[in-house]
């Protein structure tokens, strides 16, 4: 038990870009210790600057689904952590899952709301990418 992975559960609004990020670098960096997964609070498709990004990255995500918080609350899911990746106004919507040590919210830009030329919308992507990447080694680090 005392080499049990805690469990991370990473929440957006449809699951196609933040949570999908956040689960794929938590799993690459600090599998040894951790699982992550993710899910949405309404189901979406992810996101082609998500899959492009994590390209770069070194990980495929081209393949994963795309998940029901909701149906993980109902399937009785236990998580050590659950991180909400969206608005505190969208948060407020996802399940309390029992028995979790921490709940936070990283409040970070939906991409569905991104402008610009496809180039623009490309590095603001990064730029995501890389605050997630950077909160998570802060959290990681943290506990």
């Amino acid at each position: 038990m005392a080499n049990e992975k805690r469990r991370i559960l990473f929440v957006c609004v449809q699951n196609s870009f933040r949570s999908q990020i956040a689960e794929a670098i938590v799993n690459k960096k600090y599998g040894d210790r951790f699982v992550a997964e993710s899910a949405g609070l309404n189901i979406g498709k992810i996101n082609p600057l998500a899959i492009r990004v994590m390209n770069e990255y070194g990980t495929d995500i081209s393949n994963n689904q795309v998940n029901s918080v909701f149906d993980y609350y109902k399937e009785g899911r236990f998580y050590s952590y659950v991180i909400t990746v969206c608005s505190r106004e969208a948060e407020k919507e996802c399940p309390v899952f029992p028995g979790i040590r921490k709940r936070l919210n990283w409040e970070l830009e939906n991409p569905e709301n991104f402008t610009g030329t496809e180039e623009e919308k490309y590095q603001k992507a990064i730029e995501i990418r890389d605050e997630i990447e950077r909160r998570i080694d802060e959290f990681i680090s943290s506990i």
